[in-house]
């Protein structure tokens, strides 16, 4: 039973609009050989409550991260896609977007930035920003879309201050994130670490370059990765 200081709390906070997915990218349902993926993961995975287990983690993300937000990325609701997927279909995302053909971790496509005109028909909005690889550099050219003074400081202030929820009927569409399931499997097992831990850290980075985070080097990437450990740890 969720005690009245609880629900106070969370009534305090973000509410999400979430579309979750566990399909490919053509909207099919995943191969039957990702299912012990899929019970890998748990409840982060489940047919029946996964949608659910995403939007409670994402809302207590975005109420953590809303005293570092500039004013423009304040809201009472927002609204983001998150899909879970197969290594064909990110391969075809990163090949479409990023021109490289093979399957990647996690890709973030922000809805906040314009995008190419001519976006296919993807299941993906448009307004791409960025497509993240955690196992490559960070890509060239991003100081060039966005001034210096739109990468956030990674240190949340101290304490964190009432939060006053603007108004609106409307969400605020902050984009997707598309996570390679058998990518990440893969690379929990190389950190000897559960597939659960991987999803939640891929998400995390994800939502954080949809808010307008960045890595162009090691120390921002040092910063980055902390402020998502920080989101985690209160997973």
């Amino acid at each position: 039973m969720t005690s009245p200081g609880a629900a106070a709390a969370k009534s305090a906070g973000p509410e999400l609009d979430l579309a979750f997915r566990l399909e490919t990218g053509e909207g099919l349902p995943l191969p039957p050989e990702l299912a012990p993926l899929q019970a890998a993961a748990g409840s982060l995975a489940s047919p029946g409550g996964a949608e659910e287990r995403w939007r409670e983690l994402l809302e207590d993300w975005l109420a953590q991260l809303a005293p570092e937000l500039p004013s423009d990325l304040r809201a009472g609701t927002y609204s983001l896609g998150l899909l879970l997927t197969d290594d064909a279909s990110i391969a075809a995302l990163n090949r479409q977007w990023r021109q490289r053909d093979e399957p990647t971790d996690v890709l973030s496509f922000a809805a906040l930035e314009s995008g190419p005109e001519d976006v296919p028909p993807l299941p993906l909005p448009p307004g791409l920003v960025e497509a993240v690889n955690l196992t490559e550099a960070a890509e060239d050219g991003w100081e060039e879309d966005r001034g210096e003074e739109d990468v956030l400081d990674s240190e949340s202030p101290d304490g964190e201050p009432a939060m006053a929820w603007p108004p609106g009927d409307e969400p605020l569409e902050l984009g997707d994130i598309v996570i390679s399931m058998e990518t990440a499997a893969r690379q929990a097992a190389a950190a000897a670490t559960e597939l659960e831990a991987e999803l939640l850290f891929l998400a995390s980075h994800g939502l954080l370059h949809l808010l307008g985070w960045d890595h162009p080097d090691d120390q921002s990437l040092t910063a980055m990765l902390s402020r998502q450990e920080a989101l985690i740890a209160r997973a």
